[in-house]
């Protein structure tokens, strides 16, 4: 069954990038969620002025790969401690988040954020350190980014910003994930 999923994860080219080689994933799509401006640009978007995040829209198969499978490759693949940041880029519209479509999503986006949050706990020396800021709202409208964010990594896999920050992200996903990939 066809579904669809919008995830913040920083950088839209990152996000989209892991999300392209998940076996069952039909489409992904670069845009904007989650702000109060109708169809923001990216400059506006990078400008921090909308509220909106870079998100992917997930057009997915449910019966080859689940919600609940996604978010764990979401949660695996960027720092849901980080508030407004991920590696390098930094600002509200880099923010992790989760925009549900459906009370089912929801829940499943609510547990799996506890799952998540209690495995870093585990992880961590303190109960201080690695609070998850992972934001779980109700998905309202995606615009899709312009035309050059799309399939970035694809077309523009050897600039610099693909090799440090794209790059090992993927490999993090084809190693931890390499049963879920695409042939």
């Amino acid at each position: 069954m066809k579904q669809t999923a919008v995830f913040g994860g920083g950088c839209f080219w990152c996000t989209e990038a892991v999300f392209e080689e998940l076996e069952g994933v039909i489409s992904v799509e670069s845009g904007y969620s989650g702000g109060e401006s109708d169809d923001p640009t990216y400059e506006e978007v990078l400008g921090g002025k909308t509220g909106h995040a870079e998100v992917v829209r997930i057009t997915f198969d449910s019966n080859k790969i689940s919600f609940e499978d996604l978010l764990k490759v979401f949660w695996a693949t960027h720092d849901p401690t980080q508030l407004n940041r991920q590696g390098p880029d930094v600002g509200h519209q880099y923010r992790s988040v989760i925009f549900y479509q459906n009370e089912e999503q929801k829940q499943t986006a609510e547990e799996s954020k506890k799952k998540i949050q209690e495995e870093i706990l585990k992880m961590s020396q303190s109960a201080r350190g690695g609070q998850v800021v992972t934001e779980i709202s109700p998905f309202k409208k995606f615009y899709p980014a312009e035309n050059y964010h799309q399939d970035f990594y694809s077309k523009n896999s050897d600039a610099p910003y693909c090799q440090v920050v794209i790059n090992p992200k993927l490999e993090k996903l084809r190693k931890r994930f390499k049963d879920n990939l695409k042939e």
